[in-house]
């Protein structure tokens, strides 16, 4: 069974900036918890093919995750897909953009999740759970990206 979550909401930045803010996974741990570690390989700038491995935490568990970036249009288009092999991985997923009036910008993030092998058992449980939490999730990303990009004065 594999299902999508997702969320829209408004970051009070240029979308320039949201982009450049989401793009870079490595500030990923200023709005998700789980995410223990993290690092993007090769160190440059982040394009397709770029891969960003981190340590996250779930359900009390410590697993490795490595997401490559499949497409990337600046400023309003970013997609990945996990790559690594867990119970449940996130098949695919992304950021889509759009400039609003007065230098704010309009975020939709997603993820499909799809379970493997005994993660089967366990995938609507995790869709519910990020479901359930995707408002909360995506309100997170705003006051990171608010609190990580300085205001235009």
């Amino acid at each position: 069974m594999a299902g999508q979550f997702e969320a829209t909401f408004e970051v009070d930045r240029p979308v320039e900036e949201v982009f450049a803010f989401l793009a870079d996974g490595r500030n990923d741990p200023e709005f998700s918890p789980r995410v223990l570690r993290i690092e993007r390989v090769p160190d440059a700038p982040t394009a397709v093919g770029t891969v960003f491995r981190s340590t996250v935490k779930d359900a009390g568990m410590k697993t490795a995750r490595e997401f490559r970036v499949t497409a990337l249009e600046a400023p309003v288009k970013l997609r990945w897909a996990e790559v690594s092999k867990n119970l449940i991985t996130a098949s695919e997923g992304g950021y889509d953009l759009e400039p609003l009036t007065d230098g704010r910008t309009q975020v939709r993030i997603y993820n499909v999740l799809e379970g493997h092998g005994l993660g089967k058992l366990f995938t609507g449980l995790a869709l519910a759970a990020a479901r359930k939490d995707a408002d909360g999730f995506g309100a997170r990303i705003k006051a990171a990206a608010e609190a990580g990009i300085a205001p235009r004065r």
